[in-house]
């Protein structure tokens, strides 16, 4: 990374873009104590000129983004360009060593915001959104008012945020395939303060809604003009929070934010642009002892506060100070914005499956692989589950970073859905991957095990999925009202058939798994090669749905490693069990997985973890990768830094003894 200064060791700043909010940052950036403008860029070198004659002596002009990134003229960027290009930019801008400040929204959608958070952090550099009035003293101030429970405990949000911009369908504001409308221009503003003052009123730095509701109207240009949304936060041990949310770029109306608790109430005009070029803002507080003014000033414009907070951020390894936004609290911030989206059916065209661009990624080789018996590909030991993501973006995301790292088999089943199974598919065709990839899908869950549901699900997963046939299929339950033979039968058809390569089933007991090779040793079908039973560290004490069966004790041990037949272990980390700080007192994790020998096995992971500078829950996963058979972890990372957190257990080696130690086979 570039760490060349000025003169006065100063924050050298370039920016992206020439429009009204770039120029509202240069305006205001010398008025900050540590950041100077030394660059900026256009796409036309006229314009970028104007921009930097405007702005100063010694501001170099580029006539490309890409230009002034490749140079040594700056040490962080301001991204002011249109949301849709915000990826983009900053993915170029993080690979060219320079710290980031990105205009709200980050990206237009959760799964893209993960990339480019994610990418901020293997490179080791600073990442902000910027949302200006979050840095501002006057939220800071707000903060100290809730926190100190002038009004009690918090109970309902009232924000507001619009205008009535242009009409114009193809102004950015308008424009859906520049991700437009009222949601994520200034919508956004609304999640964030909700969500930070739920977060506070619980002594949080934010919180996440638990429920997302939300309505809106989308004109002619296919943007929401105007949209209501409703958020409800968990209050724990206080009441329960409730944000309503009214935001719109065809609305005019009054802007503000009004906080309702029990001893009172709190009122802001228009804290989302607050004291713009410096001066004082007031903050209402009204309670029983009557009303009071509370107010607020600054010297510095608005922006200088940004850049200042910015640079303290680079100063604390890339975390800004509270009540400004963080990446993990930007990550919340988008998610629910997607929610919104969801809730009033605005997808923009670029985020639509059937507009997914062919794209390369480059395998890695971090995962291990094992491998099946009949499948004529190697298998990575982690493999991806998809029943979790709630969209392509989010989907992709996951999946080329799994894939960039060396995994490549996917864990499918039709009772997952429709959806999960298209975006899998969209992904697989788009990287132009299917060669490589293990694809696994399940069917004939209970009801539905039966002969003819096990071709017709199969049939219309492969389907959704956009290919002729499966690597590995399981049954994903049993019917032991059954003969096992009927079901070894259609299974061995459709082999044949070329719809799938290998078989076996998932949540079976070793008795029925024994019955079914017996059966097709003696009938001359192809004998089952995968189980997909739970295994993990902690044993499972309850099912956690009917018809959930554990390979774990000596008879399976057994078994799997004379047989040669895979396990595919699903909660191979039991629920997060060995997750630090997790409370053991969640009724699902407490009826399943808490008792006397599992939590000395906890304790046990704990010790080792330490002595090995890891993680317990990657000490979990090394016992399930460790078993003496073909043993296989699925994981279902919800997002980057969960896949990232799993990948670590690849590196976790544990001796014969530390097995049996943490199994407390020690004696």
């Amino acid at each position: 990374m570039s760490t060349s200064q000025t003169s006065t060791d100063k924050l050298r700043w370039g920016i992206l873009a020439t429009g009204n909010i770039a120029k509202a940052f240069a305006g205001h950036l010398p008025k900050s104590d540590t950041g100077v403008l030394t660059a900026v860029a256009s796409r036309s070198l006229e314009k970028a000129e104007a921009f930097a004659k405007e702005f100063g002596d010694g501001v170099q002009a580029f006539g490309s983004y890409e230009a002034l990134l490749e140079s040594d003229a700056c040490d962080a960027v301001y991204i002011a360009t249109p949301h849709n290009s915000h990826l983009e930019f900053g993915l170029k801008t993080i690979a060219s060593g320079k710290h980031v400040l990105c205009e709200k929204p980050l990206t237009p959608n959760h799964g893209d915001s993960m990339r480019l958070v994610d990418a901020a952090e293997q490179a080791g550099v600073t990442l902000v959104e910027a949302f200006m009035y979050r840095c501002h003293p006057l939220v800071e101030k707000l903060v100290d008012l809730i926190r100190g429970g002038e009004i009690g405990d918090v109970q309902v949000i009232d924000a507001a945020f619009s205008f009535r911009g242009p009409s114009d369908p193809t102004h950015r504001l308008m424009n859906p395939d520049l991700a437009g409308g009222g949601i994520l221009d200034v919508g956004a503003y609304t999640v964030s303060i909700s969500r930070l003052i739920a977060g506070v009123a619980n002594d949080k730095p934010f919180a996440d809604p638990v429920d997302v509701q939300g309505f809106g109207h989308i004109g002619a240009s296919g943007v929401d003009e105007y949209a209501i949304g409703m958020l409800k936060f968990d209050g724990g041990d206080k009441p329960d929070i409730l944000a309503q949310l009214r935001t719109g770029v065809r609305m005019a109306g009054r802007n503000g934010v009004r906080i309702q608790g029990t001893h009172g109430w709190i009122h802001l005009d228009n804290p989302f642009i607050p004291a713009r070029d410096g001066g004082t803002e007031t903050i209402i507080v009204h309670t029983k002892d009557g009303e009071r003014a509370v107010d607020v000033t600054s010297t510095k414009p608005l922006y200088a506060h940004e850049a200042d907070i910015f640079a303290a951020a680079i100063d604390n390894d890339g975390c800004p100070p509270h009540p400004a936004q963080s990446t993990t609290d930007t990550l919340g911030n988008m998610k629910t914005l997607d929610a919104w989206r969801r809730k009033i059916g605005l997808k923009y065209p670029f985020e639509q499956i059937d507009n997914v661009e062919p794209t390369t990624v480059t395998h890695g080789d971090r995962i291990p692989t094992g491998k099946i018996v009949g499948l004529d590909k190697p298998m990575t030991r982690l493999v991806m589950g998809v029943d979790n993501q709630p969209s392509f973006a989010d989907a992709a995301a996951v999946f080329d970073v799994y894939w960039a790292i060396g995994g490549n088999a996917f864990d499918t089943a039709h009772i997952y859905g429709r959806q999960n199974s298209l975006q899998l598919g969209a992904w697989i065709k788009s990287r132009g991957v299917r060669e490589d990839t293990v694809l696994i899908s399940k069917g004939g869950h209970t009801p539905f095990c039966y002969p003819k549901d096990i071709r017709r699900q199969l049939e219309q997963q492969l389907d959704w999925l956009q290919t002729d046939h499966a690597d590995i299929y399981m049954l994903h339950r049993d019917n032991e009202d059954l003969p096992v033979g009927e079901l070894v039968d259609v299974l061995d058809e459709l082999a044949g058939e070329g719809r799938m390569t290998v078989y076996g089933a998932s949540n079976w007991s070793l008795d029925r798994v024994k019955a079914a090779n017996e059966y097709a040793a003696t009938n001359g079908r192809r004998p089952f090669r995968v189980v997909s039973n739970n295994l993990s560290l902690a044993d499972l004490i309850v099912p956690m749905w009917d018809g959930c069966l554990t390979a774990r004790g000596d008879d399976w041990a057994n078994y799997l490693a004379e047989s040669g037949i895979a396990n595919l272990s699903w909660s191979s980390q039991a629920r997060g069990f060995f997750v630090p700080d997790r409370d053991l007192d969640e009724p699902e994790l407490k009826r399943c997985w808490v008792s006397e020998d599992n939590l000395e096995r906890r304790r046990r992971a704990f010790e080792l973890a330490e002595k090995k500078g890891v993680s317990p829950i990657n000490v979990a996963a090394a016992w399930v990768l460790g078993r003496p058979f073909e043993s296989y972890a699925l994981i279902g990372p919800r997002n980057l830094r969960e896949l990232r957190s799993s990948v670590t257990a690849l590196g976790v080696t544990l001796t014969e003894a530390e097995m049996k130690w943490l199994d407390l086979n020690d004696e």
